[in-house]
Parts: C-alpha cells; sequence; structure tokens
C-alpha cells in the first residue's frame, strides 16, 4: 500500500541545493524533500509520500485526512515507522460545520 500523508510545514531549509523542510503529522516530525513543491512554505500542508512532498492541500482536508489515518494506525506505522498520536478531544461546546454525513 502507498500512503500520502499530510502534513504542516514547520521550516523550510536549502540543504546541497535541494529545498527541504520539517513537516508535523499530528504530533510526529519529519524530514521532507520540497522540491515538487515550489510554493508551500511555512505553516502550509502538504502531502507527503516516501519523504517527498508531493502537493499542497488545505488545513480541512490535512485534518479529515489525519482522522481517517488515526483509525487506519497500522498502516501509518508502517509508512512513518510510528503511529500517529491520538488528537486531544475538543472541550464540550458548539460544533464546527464539517461536510454532511
Amino acid at each position: 500500500m502507498c500512503l500520502g500523508i499530510p502534513g504542516r510545514i514547520t521550516d523550510v531549509r536549502e540543504e546541497a541545493g535541494v529545498r527541504m523542510g520539517t513537516a508535523d503529522f499530528g504530533g510526529v516530525r519529519r524530514e521532507v524533500c520540497l522540491a515538487y513543491t515550489p510554493e508551500a512554505g511555512v505553516g502550509a500542508y502538504v502531502v507527503v509520500h516516501v519523504g517527498f512532498a508531493i502537493t499542497r492541500i488545505d488545513e480541512a482536508e490535512a485534518e479529515r485526512t489525519l482522522e481517517v489515518l488515526r483509525a487506519m494506525a497500522d498502516a501509518v506505522e508502517n509508512e512513518l515507522g510510528e503511529p500517529l498520536p491520538t488528537r486531544t478531544p475538543e472541550p464540550p461546546g458548539p460544533r464546527r460545520p464539517g461536510p454532511p454525513g
């Protein structure tokens, strides 16, 4: 199985002429190559596959995808080498609007 996992870029730098950065996958941080996503800067969400950021996505899509991946813990652990941390439940209160269903 091949997975693209969304992460938020926390820093950007150049290493040996290659655009690199760190991505945070809901608490797990990994070094990623940003050469294929030159428009993505700090704070942007990208989909990462085998260490390469392959496309940029919005925060809502990243969060939805991470929720699905948390439900597929074994697949994520195989891809990242460790499980995603569980998300802290939101305090009671009005729900944010989301997709129907």
